[in-house]
């Protein structure tokens, strides 16, 4: 399986919810970090124990906008939603042997844009923030 495949099957398998399963793709080293809460989180049984109990409004749905790959590193552009709480994710991950050794994820809080901008700028759909490439519903399969 390539870097790009096997980053694309972890996000098959966080769409289903299946915790355990992402986390059979990690190294035994494997390493998550959240630089925007300044959060690392070490090995399978830390990375399924938070999204386990994680608070959530029902089953989250993961729609994979872009999967880019240039050798062991792959990046993602990702929309979760637990049919309430909307957040984007950025994803970045180091794959190596088959396996992805380090994942870095950017979840940054949506804002409205500073007045003095309006002049230059227009306002994006919410429904096309960031999805101006072709969309993967990971739950249509």
């Amino acid at each position: 399986m390539t870097p790009k495949e096997l980053v694309r099957q972890f996000w098959n398998y966080m769409q289903a919810n299946d915790f355990r399963a992402a986390s059979t793709l990690f190294a035994d080293a494997y390493v998550l970090d959240w630089p925007v809460s300044g959060e690392r989180i070490r090995g399978r049984d830390n990375f399924v124990a938070i999204n386990e109990r994680y608070p959530a409004h029902g089953r989250w749905h993961f729609t994979l906008h872009r999967c880019l790959a240039e050798g062991d590193e792959v990046v993602t552009d990702v929309t979760v939603t637990d049919g309430v709480v909307t957040a984007k994710v950025i994803a970045f991950f180091t794959v190596r042997q088959g396996q992805i050794v380090r994942q870095v994820e950017y979840w940054p809080e949506p804002y409205e844009p500073a007045v003095w901008r309006v002049a230059y700028t227009e306002r994006i759909d919410p429904a096309e923030k960031g999805n101006d490439h072709a969309e993967t519903d990971l739950a249509a399969g």
